[in-house]
């Protein structure tokens, strides 16, 4: 297994495990606009994602990372939003493969760190502990949607 940072060039690659994403998360499939929304990020270069490929460079899973800064800090840090594997890939440390790349890409920046927000019954919460990192229980998140 490799783990590459994607480009527009792996887009192929990153539609179907991206669709797998969504539906996890009970949306609907939609591979025309997983494609159309990877693609804007792409062109707009306002995420990073890394991309596990086997040796036969077929997708395994993704992890998609948002740029934001932290005021208080004064530095770059960044949201893991989306990690996903594929349900054949899982078991095979793809998932650890992909966060230890994010945790080496934050390093590289020199930003602040990593945060991510999941479901409190993602059984992933499990490989995040095992990684070193800690659930934040000091704030309360609050959103606001349209």
């Amino acid at each position: 297994m490799k783990i590459i940072q994607a480009s527009q060039t792996h887009i192929d690659k990153l539609v179907p495990l991206f669709d797998g994403y969504r539906i996890f998360y009970k949306k609907q499939s939609n591979l025309e606009a997983a494609k159309l929304y990877l693609g804007e990020r792409f062109q707009k270069n306002d995420s990073v994602i890394f991309l596990a490929l086997d040796e036969k460079n077929n997708g395994l899973g993704f992890t998609q990372l948002y740029p934001s800064y932290s005021s208080v800090a004064m530095q770059r840090t960044y949201i893991l939003n989306d990690l996903f594997v594929s349900p054949e890939a899982r078991g095979q440390g793809v998932g650890e493969a992909l966060m230890n790349k994010a945790k080496e890409f934050a390093v590289e920046k020199g930003s602040r760190g990593l945060t991510l927000e999941t479901d409190h019954d993602n059984p992933a919460q499990k490989l995040y502990t095992r990684l070193g990192w800690k659930k934040d229980v000091a704030v309360n998140h609050f959103t606001w949607e349209v």
